[in-house]
């Protein structure tokens, strides 16, 4: 099969950030300490997709199955995000990116879930990139809470109105979903949205993902034929191609 499709930058990147612990631990650091280099890692990927024209990214970054990790290190994390939110979240807003916390904030405390708003409503006006963290977050969750939400309202469970009630409901589905880390598997994320995304595994640690990595990820990207159920040569005939949202 032909591998120049050329087809053009994702719209909408997801990413597993995997191997900050591993990261630290070649290293003889603590856990954390390859969290906050992820926290650099993750800095520098904003800045690349919004050069690179991205729309929308969306990464995982504590899932609900996080929770049992060691309580040092769950308590590390979300200072964290606290002392992360505080820090970059200015330099976002010059930078026209939007930021939005996906997940259950029902079991945070008061003063993070304080801290996630406050983050949201001061980049809500920024359209140049949208960043959804999503924290506390599993894939299941959010399909059991978008089927509830509609039976609260007796409203009718298809597709359609499962989709629209999902918490990433706002944004298209990933083009691209990345995992890093040298792990095959989506581990509870984004199970309703990346139904057709493209999916790519790296081995580089997160800390390590670097531009050169999102660019090898892009390019590797645009050479896959994206049929969406049908046939190459009915995708080759359709002048422009409706992709789904």
């Amino acid at each position: 099969m032909s591998t120049s499709f050329s087809a053009p930058v994702p719209r909408h990147i997801a990413i597993v950030m995997d191997g900050n612990g591993r990261w630290a631990q070649r290293r003889f650091l603590p856990r954390l300490a390859g969290h906050k280099q992820g926290v650099t890692a993750l800095r520098r990927c904003v800045q690349a997709c919004a050069q690179r024209g991205v729309a929308v990214l969306t990464v995982f970054a504590f899932s609900s199955e996080n929770w049992g990790r060691p309580a040092e290190e769950v308590s590390g994390l979300l200072d964290l995000l606290a002392m992360a939110i505080a820090r970059e979240v200015p330099q976002l807003c010059k930078d026209g990116v939007c930021v939005r916390f996906i997940g259950n904030r029902a079991s945070l405390s008061a003063k993070v879930r304080h801290g996630l708003e406050q983050a949201e409503q001061s980049t809500a006006h920024n359209q140049r990139l949208v960043l959804n963290i999503c924290f506390n977050y599993g894939g299941r969750w959010d399909i059991a809470q978008a089927a509830a939400s509609l039976a609260a309202r007796g409203e009718p469970i298809t597709e359609v109105t499962l989709n629209a009630a999902m918490a990433l409901s706002a944004v298209p589905d990933p083009d691209l979903l990345i995992r890093t880390g040298g792990e095959m598997r989506l581990s509870n994320f984004l199970l309703w949205q990346s139904a057709y995304s493209e999916l790519l595994f790296s081995d580089k640690l997160w800390p390590d993902f670097d531009e050169a990595a999102l660019d090898a990820a892009i390019a590797d990207y645009r050479t896959r034929e994206r049929r969406f159920g049908k046939t190459s040569e009915q995708v080759l005939a359709a002048p422009s191609p409706s992709l789904p949202a």
